[in-house]
């Protein structure tokens, strides 16, 4: 688009023009008329329903450049009153006003020369800064260049087993994205100084003008930096970014599992021109445990147990994680696969409470028998011959 364009796509010219009647509608329209009259007239102007008729182009174009303003009520309220103001200068004459005999909006908006004064501030914000048409001199925009937050970082950590139950602190060794060492993020080669990129002038950003709509970009000369160097940095060739090597330290909280992503605000690679940190999201591997696993807040552990201990009953002693042996009760007659529950001795929880252990038997056969072993086996084989286990599998 033509004119001089502000931060947030503001143009000079705009003083001078009735989007209300663009739109053909009244200065008090309500929101939802301006949306209908809008609606209406771009869909009778619109390019792809008129090929080849120029004025209904143009007339999609101002259309639609009046609904971005007084459709938006934000900008709306801004727009009334930067008009309203215009209104009571000397030399106004209005929409579309006569030649010849007006004022100067730069004067009007500017002040003098530094820049200082005038209407200016007040309107700073509705055209992105200090001048709102988006001239500001290089000098000014030397000292304001953009910042940007830092890049997120992933990378993943390897804990112990109670170590993940109890929480640690690791040490993790990051290679991120940050400025370049040697022009500190600058882009150019260090000794040189950079003057305001003529592109965007010193916005940062360019605004293209896409079928009647503005389309604002990153700028591609200066990257969005707003300065440029004639000679760039011979380290990172313009870019002004580089690796960086640093050790992080980090908190792995009590109760993580494994394959648990933990994000960890602040420690991802530098901002550029001091804009935040990015966010390191570490995952965490736990290796497993010998004896015991992880279930939920519990703990859980098989429990080996011979044939007359399951048969006859028996008190065994197994292991606790951290803690003393304790002992299980194990009633006669106990089947392969019971698991039975030790309260208060699996894992910690969040409010500091531990959950349970859960002891599962495993009845052990032997693989090789003694003789003594066998005689009594063929003993208990004859006591109890007739007593049908599978008598149930055959019935209709």
């Amino acid at each position: 688009m033509a004119g001089n364009q502000g931060d947030n796509g503001f143009r000079a010219d705009w003083a001078n023009k009735d989007f209300y009647a663009e739109l053909g509608v009244k200065k008090d329209a309500t929101a939802e008329e301006i949306k209908k009259a809008y609606r209406k007239l771009a869909r009778a102007n619109h390019p792809d329903s008129n090929p080849g008729d120029t004025a209904k182009h143009e007339k999609f174009k101002t259309v639609a450049e009046a609904y971005d303003v007084v459709g938006d009520p934000e900008k709306r309220k801004k727009y009334d009153e930067m008009r309203s103001l215009y209104a009571g200068a000397p030399g106004w004459q209005g929409p579309g006003g006569a030649g010849g005999r007006g004022f100067n909006l730069e004067d009007l908006f500017g002040g003098t020369a530094g820049g200082a004064g005038g209407l200016g501030d007040m309107f700073g914000d509705l055209f992105g800064g200090g001048a709102p048409f988006g001239r500001q001199s290089g000098r000014q925009r030397q000292t304001r260049p953009r910042s940007a937050q830092g890049a997120d970082v992933e990378t993943t950590a390897t804990v112990g087993f109670v170590e993940a139950l109890e929480g640690v602190t690791v040490q993790l060794r990051l290679t991120s994205d940050a400025p370049c060492p040697d022009c500190n993020g600058t882009g150019g080669k260090p000794g040189t100084k950079p003057h305001v990129c003529q592109l965007c002038e010193g916005a940062g950003f360019v605004v293209r003008d896409q079928g009647g709509f503005s389309v604002q970009e990153t700028c591609p000369q200066c990257g969005g930096r707003q300065l440029v160097y004639d000679e760039p940095c011979p380290t990172c060739h313009g870019s002004g970014r580089g690796l960086s090597g640093r050790t992080v330290s980090a908190r792995i909280p009590a109760g993580v599992k494994d394959g648990q992503r933990i994000r960890l605000r602040g420690k991802g690679a530098a901002g550029e021109n001091g804009g935040p940190a990015g966010d390191l999201y570490v995952t965490v591997k736990v290796t497993p445990h010998r004896v015991f696993k992880r279930k939920g807040d519990n703990l859980a552990l098989d429990v080996p147990v011979s044939f007359d201990e399951a048969a006859l009953g028996a008190e065994v002693k197994i292991p606790t994680l951290g803690g003393a042996p304790v002992t299980l009760k194990i009633p006669a007659g106990t089947p392969n696969g019971r698991t039975f529950r030790v309260r208060g001795k699996g894992a910690t929880k969040r409010d500091g409470s531990k959950g349970d252990l859960l002891a599962t038997v495993e009845v052990q056969v032997p693989a090789v028998l003694s003789d003594e072993a066998r005689a009594a086996v063929e003993a208990y084989r004859t006591a109890t011959g007739s007593t049908a286990l599978r008598s149930g599998l055959f019935e209709s």
